[in-house]
Order: C-alpha cells, then structure tokens, then sequence
C-alpha cells in the first residue's frame, strides 16, 4: 500500500530531523556563548518549526488515509501518535520558544542558557513522538 509506505518514511523524516536537533544542533549551540546560543536557537527555529510542523501533518494525514484504504486501526493510532506533535509543541514548549523569541541576543545570560536547555529536554519529547509514530506505522504495515 503507498500510501502507507509514504506515511512510514514522513515518519521518520519527522522523527530524524527531531532526532538531529537533539544529538548534533542541541551540543553545538549550547557550546557557543549566551548571544551566539540565543540567535542559533532563534535562526535555526525559525526553519526548522515549518519543516516539522509540515511533515506532522503530511505524516498524520497520510496514516489517516492508510487507514480509510486498509481499515487498520494502527494505521488511526500512528496518526494521532504523530499529529500529537501539534499540540505538545503549543502546550509543552510554546512558552518556551516565546521567551526564547522575546530575549534579544545582547541581553541573552545564564537564564536564557538555561531555557535554551529546557528546551532541548522538551524537545526530545517530539523526538520520542516521531520514533512511536514511525514505529507504529512500521506495525501497521505487517
């Protein structure tokens, strides 16, 4: 079935990119200065936020649709699994990400180090959403 495979692999570009910020962007910038941290957080945000949101809701309407083609409920479960990225993100981090946005980078200090921190753990919370998702959905394709 395509359209499942095709839900699969939005998945994991879903759960690889989540995983990428965790293990290669996160380190980086939390070896730079406050300033340097802050405006890598905010540039990387800025494109990183429309990629991922955009493959959440590719990756759930895809499922939707294995599911209505094969009648699977795994294929519903792996799509709410991956949708849930919406509303951890504007529930769990948002207000995070909106004092991280607020900050300008010459007043970034160890409270901006430690929010930019919080949020790494947060968002290792979306990783492990995009790894369930794709798990399920590899499930679902059995």
């Amino acid at each position: 079935m395509l359209v499942g495979h095709l839900a699969i692999i939005v998945a994991a570009l879903f759960a690889g990119g989540a995983i990428y910020v965790n293990v290669a962007e996160q380190p980086a910038r939390l070896a730079l200065p406050d300033a340097a941290m802050l405006t890598q957080w905010q540039r990387s945000y800025a494109n990183a936020a429309k990629m991922q949101a955009g493959l959440a809701l590719l990756g759930g309407i895809l499922g939707l649709a294995a599911f209505w083609s094969s009648g699977a409920w795994l294929w519903v479960l792996g799509a709410l699994v991956l949708l849930s990225a919406w509303p951890f993100t504007l529930i769990v981090i948002k207000p995070v990400n909106d004092a991280l946005h607020a900050t300008a980078s010459a007043a970034a200090s160890t409270q901006t180090r430690r929010l930019v921190e919080r949020w790494g753990g947060l968002h290792a919370g979306r990783s492990a959403i995009g790894i369930a998702a794709t798990l399920i959905y590899l499930l679902a394709a059995l």
